[in-house]
């Protein structure tokens, strides 16, 4: 009798490096609106490389048209700018400097950057292509932040934005957001204070900025198309994510669900928002999401439903059904760029092998380095995935010591993904700030055994 090692074995579609190794992704994402690409760390090389991969058959075999990822929505449009042709950045490297609140190597690292390159070149030659009267087949894309913690960052592009249609306007904007003067740009001791009843929040002054902004709709929209479509989407988009962001910090302190929810709710709606914009000023919206895994997993497959909670992968599915596409990616030991402490230096360090009982120790037991495997497409292999598991969840802190405690979960795979891409031992991601602490755990080759 065939073990649930030998069975699964036979069903994986090993991962050769060669360019037909994500044919049957690509087939799977005919006729989807939304593909959702995870990520099992914040720092691995193979999940952004691939991911990018990926990415790019989307756009070029497809039509996607946008990519959203687990960034901040100011940060990302500065790049979208560069990869639009518009904007100051002249490279590919000062489009990414936005990104400066830790954790850096999120997006300033190697393998985004080339990514945010070809997505450059590309956006020219469909220009190019357009150019010469051809018009199906080729479209520009653009790369959009879903994420809500750019407070400060978003409430200046509000008012930067609005000083050139109306200083008045602007002036009066920011004097509502001078609401948060008194905490010196912490968000977080905005957050204590004002979630805690020790200070007044800010609440309504943020509503009134929304609402002084749309009166100024029309004469952004009065201006030359498309191009004011898109900055007064920007601008809308900003000061949304004030609101968003200001009742965030203000939850985030109470020890429950309610910030990670109002999170990921945020990101689904600017999701949707994009979705009809592009919809509006491009007639298309085909979007990949680049996001963890706990984020684009539906979160009610996982222990997190027993905590109260949902994200962006359980919203996307209710909401899209069968136009909507869940890949996984996971691994079984290698090197991570993470920190040990939040705000802490960039570190690179071992992953431990993965434990007993969980996906990843049961994926390294088929003995096939790297695979793509769809979890609806064996019934026997399908059943299997049903019972149970741990799954590995490394964010942008690793504490190996606790690792039981601190970075797993349990899952039932089949419902929380549609197919997954597993890379046993895996490198770390290369950032862009190479500091003293990750450039010594680069070089230790002996861990563990110091041999």
């Amino acid at each position: 009798m065939k073990t649930e090692t030998e069975i699964l074995r036979k069903s994986v579609i090993p991962l050769t490096g060669g360019p037909a190794d994500f044919d049957p992704l690509i087939e799977r994402s005919r006729n989807k609106r939304v593909v959702l690409l995870g990520e099992a760390s914040h720092g691995t090389h193979e999940f952004y490389k691939i991911r990018a991969e990926i990415t790019k058959r989307l756009i070029r075999d497809l039509g996607f048209n946008a990519v959203a990822v687990e960034g901040d929505w100011p940060d990302a449009y500065r790049v979208n700018c560069f990869v639009q042709g518009i904007g100051g950045d002249s490279e590919a490297i000062d489009a990414l400097g936005g990104f400066k609140r830790f954790p850096q190597w999120m997006w300033r690292n190697t393998d985004v950057l080339d990514f945010i390159g070809w997505l450059r070149n590309w956006n020219e030659s469909v220009e190019d292509y357009h150019r010469k009267g051809h018009h199906d087949g080729k479209f520009a894309t653009g790369f959009f932040g879903l994420d809500l913690y750019s407070l400060n960052a978003s409430m200046k592009a509000v008012v930067d934005s609005l000083q050139e249609i109306d200083p008045a306007s602007a002036k009066r904007v920011a004097t509502h957001y001078s609401c948060f003067d008194h905490y010196d740009s912490d968000t977080q001791r905005y957050g204590l204070l004002a979630g805690s009843g020790m200070s007044e929040s800010c609440r309504q002054q943020v509503i009134a900025a929304i609402a002084e902004l749309h009166v100024h709709r029309d004469s952004y929209l009065g201006r030359d198309g498309t191009r004011a479509a898109d900055d007064f989407f920007d601008t809308d988009q900003n000061a949304r994510l004030v609101h968003d962001a200001e009742e965030y910090y203000r939850t985030m302190f109470r020890h429950d669900v309610s910030s990670w929810n109002l999170r990921d709710r945020h990101m689904m709606q600017t999701l949707l928002l994009l979705m009809h914009h592009l919809k509006q000023t491009r007639l298309r919206a085909k979007v990949v999401v680049w996001a963890h895994n706990s984020h684009l997993g539906n979160a009610s497959a996982t222990s997190m439903k027993q905590r109260g909670e949902f994200n962006i992968g359980q919203l996307v599915r209710d909401h899209f059904q069968e136009e909507a596409l869940a890949v996984g990616f996971t691994t079984h030991h290698g090197t991570v760029t993470a920190s040990s402490d939040w705000d802490g230096a960039a570190e690179c360090k071992r992953v431990r092998p993965a434990l007993p009982d969980s996906y990843e120790e049961f994926f390294h037991e088929t003995g096939v380095p790297n695979f793509w495997l769809d979890c609806h497409a064996d019934p026997k292999v399908e059943q299997i995935l049903r019972n149970p598991r741990l799954e590995r969840a490394i964010g942008v802190i690793y504490r190996p010591d606790t690792e039981r405690q601190s970075h797993y979960f349990r899952s039932t795979l089949p419902d929380q993904f549609d197919a997954i891409l597993h890379y046993d031992e895996t490198r770390a991601v290369e950032p862009l700030e190479r500091t003293v602490e990750w450039t010594a755990g680069e070089v230790d080759e002996t861990y563990p055994s110091g041999l």
